[in-house]
């Protein structure tokens, strides 16, 4: 039997970047021959595309991770890495893209709109593409980025023109089942109905699909019952039509009453969307009224009694039987109306353009504050300076040397010092915390020694970590022992 899922939690990750390669290029008589290290490829993305041929998100229930593809290390003769595959994950018609917060990220409405949920990691730099004047042929190349990893609720709402609005055992299946092709579950007790029921009506050359939406009760919208998980089906209905018994034998219910529950409830249902498919609040949306069970003598006069005071409401009434099929020619006229109504005034959806926003590549900006963890210590946070400590190798000493000059280009030891920082202070920037050496000349041109290496990391007078780490608990009191 299938399933029919309609809220999942999935959790995506995109591919990690390949590392840039650290080449010299090798020849026969040319032994000189420079970098040529290619770079990393670029991971790949986690992408959500809009199929008509997908109804559920039952997939994503029984398989609740998705990673894309990793992109390759670059290599040597300025071979660049292969980019990874993207995933590209197939969602119905309707679906809503939030993150665990509840904060709404994509309304993928129509056939093939696209959400971009995971962008994957960037490829590292080869030392080919990180030669310069004062570095002719760099001992170190970049690490390629991890990709974003993101928890995302994905809800599906079902796009359909009518929705079938009652109580239990109203009936609404049944109309569905004599209106459609569709063959929904009947029975003669409550809840028979667990999920949306969807069908295709056909009326002269209109076309349109009916849902029906189960387990509304009063309550519904406060989460008593099916109701609070099946009301966001009716969100992007353009007409609703309330399914009245009739016939029902309950003592204190009659359709007045029926009907005025429920519109209290859908008065109380607020869309998780604010004017989702500019359709407005349910409360706001065209009605009609279904008086079903006509084929019961005790059912045909009380809808006969009742007709008029919804009549003086404004909506039209339709008395029928799904069981005899009794006055559905005019019923299916009427919705096909309203709903040619709805289309006229409101273009069907198209699918939605990818709005890319692009990071500025010049972004400087950064700041500095204060460790509220580390005493003396200071944070530095930005882009930038947090994209290059992700690249960097902190085993190769020449890589070190090129972040710092990095660092010192953009003023982070400017803003340090002007904060207060003092020698051996701890910095922490992304992931990566260091003490900070004010005294190694960083940013200024130097003699390079061999590949991989940096003099200024190997002078003699500087002072070591573990001497540096003693001196800094004698400051702080933590260690009374004299050297």
């Amino acid at each position: 039997m299938s399933r029919f899922i309609d809220r999942v939690v999935l959790h995506v990750s995109a591919g990690k970047g390949g590392n840039g390669c650290s080449s010299v290029h090798r020849e026969k008589f040319k032994p000189l021959g420079g970098p040529d290290g290619g770079n990393g490829g670029q991971g790949g993305g986690v992408i959500f595309v809009v199929d008509s041929n997908v109804h559920t998100l039952l997939d994503f229930h029984f398989s609740s991770h998705a990673k894309a593809g990793n992109g390759t290390q670059g290599m040597g003769g300025n071979r660049e890495g292969a980019n990874g595959e993207d995933l590209i994950l197939k969602v119905p018609d309707g679906t809503v893209v939030l993150d665990k917060k509840g904060n709404v990220l994509a309304d993928m409405i129509g056939e093939g709109t696209r959400f971009d949920a995971a962008p994957g990691g960037r490829g590292g730099l080869g030392n080919a593409a990180l030669a310069s004047k004062a570095r002719r042929a760099p001992g170190f190349a970049l690490l390629g980025e991890e990709g974003i990893e993101r928890e995302l609720v994905l809800e599906l709402k079902s796009v359909a023109d009518v929705g079938l609005v009652g109580f239990p055992s109203a009936g609404k299946s049944s109309l569905v089942s004599v209106l459609s092709a569709a063959k929904p579950k009947i029975a003669d007790y409550p809840f028979t109905t667990l999920v949306p029921n969807l069908g295709v009506v056909s009326s002269g050359d209109t076309t349109f699909t009916v849902a029906d939406v189960p387990g509304l009760i009063p309550g519904a919208s406060q989460g008593r019952g099916l109701g609070l998980d099946f009301l966001r089906h009716l969100e992007r209905c353009a007409v609703l039509a309330h399914v009245v018994d009739c016939a029902t034998l309950d003592p204190g219910r009659d359709p007045i009453s029926d009907v005025d529950a429920l519109e209290s409830e859908l008065a109380a249902y607020k869309p998780a969307l604010s004017g989702d498919a500019s359709l407005g609040d349910l409360a706001d949306r065209p009605r009609i009224v279904v008086l079903n069970k006509a084929d019961i003598p005790e059912g045909a006069e009380l809808a006969e009694m009742v007709t008029a005071e919804f009549e003086s409401r404004g909506w039209p009434v339709f008395t029928i039987s799904a069981v005899t099929r009794a006055g559905l020619k005019p019923l299916t006229f009427a919705l096909a109306k309203l709903v040619e109504d709805y289309r006229t005034a409101h273009p069907a959806a198209e699918p939605k353009r990818q709005v890319l926003r692009p990071v500025a590549k010049n972004d400087d900006s950064f700041k500095v504050v204060k460790d509220p963890d580390v005493p003396d210590g200071f944070i530095v946070r930005g882009t930038r300076p947090e994209r290059w400590v992700r690249q960097t190798q902190f085993t190769n000493d020449e890589a070190v040397g090129y972040l710092a000059d990095r660092l010192a280009r953009l003023g982070v030891e400017d803003a340090l010092i002007k904060a207060g920082a003092q020698p051996g202070a701890s910095v922490t920037i992304g992931e990566v915390s260091f003490d900070w050496e004010p005294q190694t000349p960083a940013g200024v041109e130097i003699t390079m020694t061999g590949r991989g290496t940096d003099a200024r990391l190997d002078q003699v007078e500087r002072i070591g970590a573990s001497e540096r780490k003693h001196a800094r608990q004698v400051r702080r009191g933590l260690d009374t022992e004299q050297e």
